[in-house]
């Protein structure tokens, strides 16, 4: 029989400690910090921080916001929580309020995550005589065109945004020709959607398809996922009453993470 050793008895790995310290204190900023914080908040020499920083920004888990002299986590930090959801405690969890999410507002639903500047679909419910999608489980999508991806991004802190997508070229991909095109487009597109409390997509994904997203927040208030409704964008259905819907079971699935 094997025996977990305790604290005492285990090796001491003191840059892989801190490293993961690191990574841990900036998951729960609401946005990049400057590494003279990370150093006082943990006590680690600044020297040492700037290391484990520069080693960490080679791999994409974190990112030098240069002209603010701050760090953020980066893109390869999202992959773990896509790689989270894949190990499927996430998806278990959503998947009964998807399902129940979709009887009750007669269209097609789903729960996504967020992966560097794309979306992966972890969970789809699709409603009686509704059309198939393209947003079935293992598709990604990018986020700036979908309404779970918009209201995840709406999330963020605006700072974390603007390292994600810092120029036209970071926007470039499209589906419909449809979708901000520039920073300062998404940057208004999601001022809108903290404005409403929901994202809504309009044919950017699919011509002829409409959706409403609402984000799941967790004890940080970061973006777990997203719960969204998709719908034929000629249905004779109310937007605001699906976007209540989505905004419901997404609190549900928040406490269910213990989330807020």
């Amino acid at each position: 029989m094997s025996v977990i050793p305790d604290s005492a008895d285990r090796p001491q790995v003191p840059a892989a400690d801190q490293t993961l310290r690191i990574l841990a204190f900036l998951s729960h900023q609401r946005g990049p910090v400057a590494a003279q914080t990370i150093a006082g908040q943990l006590g680690i020499p600044r020297s040492t921080v700037y290391h484990l920083l520069a080693a960490m920004a080679g791999h994409g888990f974190v990112v030098h916001l240069e002209g603010e002299r701050r760090w953020g986590l980066g893109t390869a930090a999202f992959e773990l929580a896509g790689g989270y959801a894949r190990q499927e405690p996430l998806a278990r969890l959503g998947r009964p309020l998807v399902a129940q999410l979709a009887d009750r507002a007669g269209e097609s639903a789903h729960l996504a995550v967020m992966t560097g500047r794309d979306v992966l679909y972890i969970v789809e419910e699709r409603a009686p005589r509704r059309p198939a999608l393209v947003t079935d489980v293992g598709v990604r999508l990018p986020a700036h065109l979908t309404a779970t991806g918009r209201a995840m991004l709406a999330a963020l802190p605006r700072e974390q945004v603007r390292a994600l997508y810092p120029d036209a070229a970071s926007l470039a991909v499209d589906r419909t020709g449809r979708g901000p095109r520039r920073p300062a487009e998404l940057r208004e597109l999601l001022r809108g959607v903290r404005a409403r409390g929901h994202a809504t997509e309009d044919g950017e994904v699919s011509l002829g398809f409409r959706s409403v997203g609402v984000a799941v927040l967790d004890h940080a208030g970061w973006p777990a996922a997203a719960v969204a409704l998709t719908w034929p964008g000629a249905a004779d259905v109310d937007p605001d009453h699906l976007a209540v819907l989505a905004a419901t079971t997404a609190a549900d699935l928040a406490r269910r993470i213990g989330g807020r």
